[in-house]
């Protein structure tokens, strides 16, 4: 009897299971906005089934707004799985592929616990919070398993200003985002009408908020200059610096206008997808600065760029 070989799999092919994943990921963190700003936060209000007595209800247009919602996690979780399944079958094992791929279905999993918190704690604020700011994780989380399915490998020989200066940038931009989920859990979107508002003063949060984004953007704007000074960071970088700098303007932009318009609601959902857009594209810049060279200084990189 001749013994079965398992059929490989080709990089390529785990690549597109990857772009799947992370396209079902950031697809859900805008179908979660869309809970919220519909109000259907409590459509269904119980967890894990839709209420007392039915696991699924759609009799009513915000439980089927929010079941539709449960359901598509249940799209995601297959999803990342057949990630994890799939790179078992790869032609050559990658551990870390693998190990990205089971950290993102922890993710969802504890997405789906802390989706319960939501619900059971009447759509309390610091619970969306956190619930958000996984889904930023998991989708830059996702990025990198791309990225690597793809081939990248770690970039060596950066200079070490422009190094601290992306970093510097990513802490910057995730600090804005934070200061945003601030003041979305301040603001008059909670999901429902009864649901609870953290205790803060929205002009306060929101010019905080707006400081922290005007401080990333002056960032981004030192390291674009930063970087087109060594030939080597200039054709590595100016792309993914200039793809956070545009990300940034815009959506600082439709920030303000929502801000100076009483907050409507289709701009705040498109702000989250933008928000979402923003931290890919730090992610992606913070993987295209690789790391720095102690070898050579940034005095004689530029001498050499003369």
């Amino acid at each position: 009897m001749v013994a079965r070989t398992r059929r490989a799999l080709s990089p390529s092919r785990y690549a597109w299971v990857t772009r799947a994943a992370l396209a079902s990921l950031c697809i859900i963190v805008v179908t979660g906005a869309a809970v919220r700003l519909t109000g259907s936060g409590l459509g269904c209000s119980d967890w894990p089934n839709c209420n007392e007595e039915r696991f699924i209800d759609v009799s009513s247009v915000h439980g089927a707004i929010e079941q539709l919602n449960r359901l598509f996690t249940g799209v995601v979780t297959v999803l990342v799985m057949a990630a994890v399944l799939a790179a078992r079958f790869l032609s050559e094992r990658r551990r870390d592929l693998e190990r990205l791929a089971w950290l993102l279905v922890a993710g969802v999993i504890g997405q789906i616990i802390l989706g319960g918190i939501v619900v059971l704690t009447d759509l309390n604020p610091v619970a969306n919070q956190g619930h958000f700011l996984l889904s930023m994780f998991l989708v830059g989380t996702g990025l990198v398993l791309v990225k690597r399915a793809a081939g990248w490998r770690t970039v060596t020989g950066t200079s070490t200003s422009v190094v601290k200066l992306v970093r510097t940038v990513v802490i910057l931009g995730s600090v804005a985002i934070v200061t945003g989920t601030v003041v979305t859990g301040s603001g008059p979107h909670a999901g429902d009408e009864k649901a609870p508002r953290l205790d803060f003063a929205i002009e306060t949060v929101a010019r905080v908020h707006g400081v922290s984004v005007i401080v990333t953007l002056a960032s981004i704007l030192i390291l674009l200059t930063k970087v087109r000074k060594f030939p080597e960071e200039r054709q590595r970088l100016h792309g993914p610096v200039e793809t956070v700098l545009a990300i940034g303007v815009i959506q600082a932009t439709v920030g303000y206008v929502q801000y100076f318009n009483d907050i409507p609601a289709l701009l705040v959902g498109i702000h989250i997808a933008l928000a979402t857009a923003f931290f890919l594209a730090l992610v992606n810049l913070w993987m295209s600065a690789g790391t720095a060279s102690f070898q050579t200084s940034d005095a004689s990189r530029a001498t050499v760029a003369r």
